[in-house]
């Protein structure tokens, strides 16, 4: 959309336009000590409160309170199959079959056991590819696998990097690597939406060009659910993590989601770690059968799951199924457009957004790099009512979410940043 305009008009008047809207009376939003609403734009770290959660908890204490263990049955949701409630909602999301999706432990630990399956080194295939810039766990992560199966985890890794003097990774020099290296690379780790410059990694194709060397692919989306469309299923990636308290609003620390694709739902001479969780239903109870493991991502499950913290992810599903999710991304890619425009608008010489600007290449987020990396900047703007957050060197990462965030926190967080810049 490129009917844009300046001036708060504008902005007010697509709030009142916006079928959206009213979903944002749904969320407790920060506010100073006077009382007045902080600009809230790191749903790309946290996510806001839906002010369904407390219900959602307070029926499981309940539930624990009067039924104790009995809950696990005769509770309103038992808590048997609680995590089964979540599954269709979260495959809508993330673009994927319900065989193929579950939601269990935390993000990095799924990605350690989806690694167990799907990081198969040999003594001549055993590098990990992950681009330069990866979220500093995954890197962590990759090169722990690296030294657990024995191999030096500076040399196993292969790292995909943005030019000289460009920010953002480029899919040519990805081919050449893969020309190069191909025959070595056991595994690609791609984080889908880079952490820091918020590009959109096109899923499909790194997928199709691993896989034509003989590697497994998988993805980090924690920056990726609830933000774009993913399309795992359709992307064709072994696997795929992400967590839930971003752009899914489940509260800090809380449950992540895994991807298995269905090619592999009933392999079951894959690798892995299991747990009573993964094995059959009808039989888990019997304690004594020998291991029968569930098909689909569901095999992956270790552990029966925290209620609690699947409680507090059922309110957010169940707010997006009412919203819609395509109606979610619709708004997202004009409400990030309007911020696109406005901030170019600026023309300031000490800001630049190294997000790229093709709106089918990035979520909501946009960095915004400062000139001379002077985290002042980002300070005042602190204390101007804005909450964003500061990445290492130079980035202000600011993401309007289309769930809680309106066109007018978008206008007020811009001309906040011009009154600064212009002090």
């Amino acid at each position: 959309m490129s009917n844009f305009q300046l001036g708060p008009a504008f902005a007010k008047n697509q709030d009142k336009n916006d079928p959206l809207a009213t979903y944002r009376n749904q969320f407790h939003i920060p506010k100073d000590k006077q009382g007045k609403e902080l600009i809230y734009m790191t749903g790309n770290s946290l996510g806001l409160q839906p002010k369904r959660t407390k219900a959602y908890i307070n029926q499981e204490l309940e539930d624990w309170a009067n039924l104790g263990v009995e809950g696990h049955t005769d509770a309103k949701n038992p808590w048997l199959k609680y995590h089964e409630y979540l599954t269709e909602s979260m495959s809508k999301i993330v673009g994927a079959k319900p065989i193929e999706v579950v939601i269990m432990n935390t993000l990095t630990a799924n990605l350690h056991f989806m690694m167990v399956s799907f990081y198969q080194p040999t003594k001549t295939r055993y590098k990990i590819l992950i681009e330069a810039d990866a979220f500093p766990s995954d890197k962590y992560a990759v090169e722990s696998q690296l030294r657990h199966h024995g191999f030096d985890e500076k040399e196993g890794i292969i790292l995909w990097k943005a030019r000289k003097g460009e920010e953002l990774a480029n899919y040519e020099d990805l081919e050449s690597i893969f020309k190069v290296h191909g025959h070595e690379i056991a595994l690609i780790m791609i984080g889908g939406v880079n952490y820091y410059t918020g590009q959109y990694f096109d899923l499909k194709q790194i997928t199709e060009l691993g896989h034509k060397h003989g590697c497994m692919v998988g993805f980090d989306c924690a920056h990726g659910a609830g933000n774009v469309e993913l399309n795992l299923h359709d992307s064709g990636a072994d696997f795929a993590v992400w967590c839930t308290y971003k752009y899914l609003n489940s509260g800090p620390g809380s449950l992540a989601g895994c991807f298995v694709h269905e090619r592999h739902a009933n392999n079951k001479n894959l690798n892995r770690f299991t747990g009573w969780w993964s094995h059959n239903k009808e039989t888990r109870f019997r304690m004594r059968d020998e291991f029968d493991q569930l098909p689909g991502a569901e095999g992956w499950q270790l552990s029966n799951p925290p209620i609690l913290s699947m409680a507090a992810i059922k309110a957010s599903l169940d707010l997006i199924d009412e919203v819609g999710f395509k109606r979610l991304i619709e708004k997202s890619k004009k409400l990030t457009g309007y911020f696109e425009f406005l901030l170019n608008e600026l023309n300031d010489k000490h800001i630049k957004i190294i997000t790229p600007s093709n709106p089918k290449e990035r979520g909501c987020q946009l960095s915004i790099q400062v000139k001379n990396a002077d985290k002042s900047l980002h300070h005042k703007l602190t204390e101007a009512g804005v909450i964003s957050d500061w990445r290492e060197p130079d980035v202000i990462r600011c993401a309007p979410v289309p769930l809680y965030n309106s066109f007018q926190d978008v206008y007020h967080l811009v001309n906040k940043l011009k009154n600064i810049l212009n002090e």
